[in-house]
C-alpha cells in the first residue's frame, strides 16, 4: 500500500480539507463573533491591497503611517530666498526669550547645571527671581545691518518703544525705513502697535501663521546672536551682557563677514551713505 510523503496530504485528505473551506466560505456570518472576524479580515485585505497599490506607486508603505499628514508625502518646499534692492526698503523685527543671569552665577547653558536658579516663597506663592527678559532686534532686509536691544518684557508699549528707537538709528545712518516685516505675536497685533506704525508713514507686512521662514533672516539674526553674545562666554551678571551687546552689534555691522554678502560687512552696503564708513 502507497503512503504519502511526509509533509504532504493524501488526495483524500486534500479534498476533505478544499470541501470544508467552501462551506466555511459560504456559510453567513451569523454571530457576532463571525462578523467581527469577517470584518477583520475584509480590513486586512483592504490594507493590503491598498499597500500594495502604494508600493506600485514607489511610496514606502512604513512611512505612509507613520507621517499622518497629506501634506508630509508632498516634497519639501525650495529655498525661498529674496532681497530688496535698497537699504530700508523692508526691515524685520523679531523677539527672542532669554533667561537672566542669576546672581549665583551663570545657568545650565553653560555649564549644565541649575543650581544658580532658586525660588522663594512670597505670599504663599512659589516666586522665581532669576525670571527672563527680551531681545528685540530689527535687521535691514538689503544691507543686513542690524540694531537690538534688550528689555524687560514684550508687550506692545516695549515693541512700540523699541520700534521708534531703531527707526530713529538707522535714520541717523542714512537708512530712511519704509515697511516693516513682523510675525503674528501679540505685540505686533496689537492696536497701538499698528497705530505707531501709521504715525511713522511705514508699512506692515506680517508673516503667514506658521511660518518664520517668511522671517527668516530676523531669525539668523537671532541666532547668530545667541552663539557670538548671549552664549559666547560666561557673563557676571544679566547687565554685564547688555552692555556687550553694543560692542558686538558694532562688530557685526562693521566687521563681521557676511557669505550672503559676497564676505563683506553690512556696513559696506551702505557705503554710498554719509557716514556709514567709519
Amino acid at each position: 500500500m502507497d503512503r504519502p510523503l511526509p509533509g504532504r496530504r493524501s488526495g483524500a485528505a486534500r479534498s476533505l480539507v478544499a470541501a470544508a473551506r467552501e462551506s466555511v466560505a459560504a456559510a453567513p456570518a451569523t454571530r457576532a463573533g463571525d462578523r467581527g472576524i469577517t470584518a477583520v479580515a475584509d480590513d486586512r485585505r483592504r490594507d493590503l491591497r491598498g499597500a500594495r497599490s502604494a508600493a506600485l506607486d514607489g511610496v514606502v508603505v512604513a512611512e505612509t503611517d507613520r507621517l499622518g499628514k497629506r501634506s508630509r508625502l508632498e516634497p519639501p518646499e525650495p529655498a525661498n530666498r529674496y532681497e530688496r534692492r535698497h537699504p530700508g526698503e523692508l526691515v524685520h523685527v523679531d523677539i527672542k526669550k532669554l533667561a537672566r543671569i542669576s546672581a549665583r552665577g551663570a545657568g545650565h547653558r553653560l555649564l549644565g547645571t541649575r543650581q544658580s536658579q532658586y525660588s522663594r516663597d512670597v505670599a504663599g506663592r512659589k516666586t522665581r527671581f532669576t525670571g527672563y527678559e527680551y531681545l528685540h532686534v530689527m535687521i535691514d532686509d538689503h544691507s543686513r545691518v542690524a540694531y537690538a536691544e534688550v528689555l524687560d518684557d514684550l508687550t506692545a508699549a516695549c515693541a512700540v518703544a523699541f520700534l521708534r528707537r531703531a527707526i530713529a538709528w538707522f535714520a541717523e545712518r542714512g537708512v530712511h525705513v519704509r515697511a516693516v516685516m513682523s510675525d503674528n505675536g501679540g505685540c505686533y497685533v496689537a492696536h497701538d502697535y499698528a497705530a505707531a506704525l501709521r504715525q511713522l508713514g511705514l508699512k506692515h507686512h506680517r508673516i503667514r501663521p506658521y511660518r518664520p521662514r517668511t522671517n527668516g533672516k530676523a531669525e539668523r539674526l537671532i541666532q547668530t546672536l545667541l552663539n557670538e553674545w548671549a552664549y559666547a562666554r560666561i557673563y557676571g551678571s544679566s547687565h554685564e551682557r547688555t552692555a556687550a551687546l553694543t560692542l558686538y552689534l558694532n562688530r557685526y555691522n562693521y566687521r563681521r563677514r557676511h557669505g550672503s554678502l559676497g564676505h563683506q560687512s553690512p556696513a559696506s552696503r551702505l557705503n554710498n551713505l554719509i557716514g556709514n564708513d567709519s
